[in-house]
């Protein structure tokens, strides 16, 4: 008796310790905390098409690209054959960060008739900077073979205008007034530091292999981000105590050890969600809130049975045994339909549909477990063989 009060007390102590910073340190989706969504989708041009090597290409420039501009967590991840989804939580001025990561960022050195004779991928470097006049530039540094191209294209073209060009638009068109070896240029016609810090972001990621487009964004401001994590706690803490409530009034001692194995089951379930470095949505949110409701729902059928079978004459000990066994079928019936839809949502689905049937599986997948053995009276040596049959004796 009194290893279990101090295991009812170690779990309540648990749950009332732990699970406040578990949800707090797991991460949070865009509709939790604010910040801005954007679906890119790669389209076909006669330079270049559409295939897997350079979706591949496009998802890790993005990924340097949103790295680069310092934000916290952004996630980046495709989303069938030519769409990537793109999360920036917490960003401040979301314009510019889609311009900067939705740019294809091609650069180009041209000469007065027309030619290239130098593109990104002979840089080896692009860093910000502030000139000696106080001008805001970006600094360029060649790559060993750029820089002889550099050397080369300055030579032949000293009285001459050299143009830098960006996706096609001129940024820059400087007169040559003597051959530069140094393997290094400057980018000017910045007009601020943070301009020229997102210009040299798209030059240190490189240009994309195929054109993008932004065929959607929306942006959930910090302080809606807010209400809804606010409004999401409290409906989670209005259903779990509804249950609670319901099942010690209904089912007394019973269901007060029934809500103990809730608490464990939410401090576990919270643990896997970070664990697993899950994000948590709103969706998801529903979704644990619904497998609360769910679980409880084994308990009453256990319970229900129990019942049944102790008020048709059965000791106490058979009616707990008889009662597990006729509410299996019927909870693995149940959590195996529930997981199987949970399936269909995550394969279809996309986004915050996915993570509602994550966070369902889940816990249909414990309170599965939890039915068969947890919850299970062998577990604790109640229905050994040789215990019933002697009360079946007895009862003869």
């Amino acid at each position: 008796m009194l290893k279990l009060l101090a295991a009812v007390v170690i779990i309540v102590a648990v749950f009332f310790t732990f699970v406040s910073p578990l949800a707090m340190s797991i991460r949070q989706g865009l509709d939790l905390q604010g910040g801005t969504h954007v679906v890119l989708e790669a389209e076909d041009t006669p330079e270049a098409t559409v295939n897997e090597d350079a979706m591949e290409r496009v998802v890790r420039i993005m990924e340097k690209r949103v790295n680069e501009l310092g934000l916290a967590e952004p996630i980046v991840q495709r989303q069938g054959e030519r769409r990537i989804i793109i999360e920036l939580p917490g960003i401040k001025d979301p314009d510019k960060a889609i311009q900067v990561i939705g740019k294809t960022a091609m650069l180009e050195f041209k000469t007065e008739e027309g030619e290239t004779v130098l593109t990104g991928t002979d840089l080896k470097d692009a860093r910000e900077q502030t000139d000696q006049q106080g001008q805001n530039v970006v600094g360029l540094e060649f790559s060993p073979e750029g820089a002889e191209k550099f050397a080369t294209l300055t030579s032949q073209n000293v009285g001459r205008t050299i143009a830098i060009l960006l996706d096609g638009e001129v940024l820059t068109a400087p007169r040559v007034n003597e051959a530069i070896t140094g393997g290094k240029a400057v980018i000017t016609g910045n007009k601020t530091l943070e301009e020229a810090h997102n210009l040299a972001i798209l030059l240190r990621s490189g240009s994309l292999p195929v054109k993008v487009n932004i065929i959607e964004t929306r942006t959930v401001g910090p302080t809606l981000g807010q209400d809804s994590k606010d409004k999401s706690v409290f409906a989670f803490t209005i259903g779990l105590g509804a249950v609670v409530l319901f099942m010690a009034l209904f089912y007394r001692l019973s269901g007060v050890v029934a809500d103990i194995s809730l608490m464990a089951y939410v401090v576990i379930l919270l643990f896997v969600l970070k664990l697993l470095d899950a994000t948590l949505t709103l969706p998801g949110v529903a979704g644990i809130i619904l497998s609360i409701g769910m679980a409880v729902d084994a308990n009453v059928l256990i319970f229900e049975h129990f019942k049944e079978e102790y008020l048709s004459g059965k000791t106490l000990r058979l009616s707990m045994d008889a009662g597990f066994s006729r509410a299996f079928t019927t909870i693995f019936d149940s959590n195996i339909t529930t997981i199987i839809a949970s399936a269909v949502l995550f394969c279809f689905g996309t986004g915050s549909i996915r993570g509602f049937a994550i966070t369902l599986t889940q816990f249909m997948t414990k309170n599965l477990i939890a039915a068969n053995v947890i919850k299970n009276p062998w577990v604790y040596g109640i229905n050994k063989k040789p215990q019933a049959e002697k009360e079946v004796k007895q009862l003869g």
